[in-house]
């Protein structure tokens, strides 16, 4: 007789880039969040190409730690539906998370790593914390620029592609980004917010 195996989750850390998919959002301020994720997956090895749960996504081993991967592709507003939809299948706790996403209120390259709290005016967090009702998850802000003017549209701002004087503070911040992602997976958010908070 087969004994039926009773479902159990080996996921110990989920790490969570949001962005916007489709070509045209390719290198967009509104993507920073994907633009980690990718570094993240060419970091440890992997490719972020199954799709589940509403998102791109796969499984890396770090540190003796099964780490999910996941870029939602509901687009930027509706992140939460993917990633409730996740952690509730790996029956992961959402503090078990850290989010990554742009933030409009800091210059290119800087980095501002968060405990929990509010959204900030992040749509994508805020529909996380809207579905999961739950703020006490990291998040990983990287500064994309402030509007150019006050009365800039901020849709079309965030919408933009990153001029190539930005790169090289983007490179850098998501670099550190990747970086401080692994610590808070590895249970190193103290040392995260230490280093990289600037």
């Amino acid at each position: 007789m087969f004994k039926s195996k009773k479902f159990s989750s080996n996921i110990d850390f989920c790490i969570i880039g949001l962005g916007n998919p489709g070509r045209e959002y390719e290198n967009t301020r509104h993507n920073a969040g994907f633009i980690t994720l990718d570094y993240i997956a060419e970091k440890l090895d992997v490719s972020i190409s199954k799709l589940k749960f509403k998102s791109l996504y796969t499984i890396a081993d770090y540190k003796g730690k099964k780490i999910l991967l996941l870029k939602p592709q509901t687009f930027m507003n509706l992140s939460g539906q993917a990633v409730v939809e996740a952690l509730q299948f790996y029956k992961l706790d959402i503090k078990n998370a850290v989010v990554i996403c742009d933030d409009v209120n800091f210059d290119v390259g800087k980095l501002r790593i968060r405990r929990q709290g509010s959204d900030g005016g992040q749509n994508g967090v805020k529909n996380i914390i809207y579905l999961s009702n739950r703020d006490d998850f990291a998040r990983i802000k990287l500064g994309v620029g402030k509007k150019p003017s006050p009365d800039y549209n901020l849709a079309d701002w965030v919408l933009s592609k990153f001029k190539p004087d930005e790169f090289e503070n983007l490179e850098s911040a998501v670099k550190s980004a990747a970086s401080a992602a692994l610590m808070i997976a590895n249970g190193e958010i103290d040392k995260a917010m230490n280093r990289y908070n600037n």
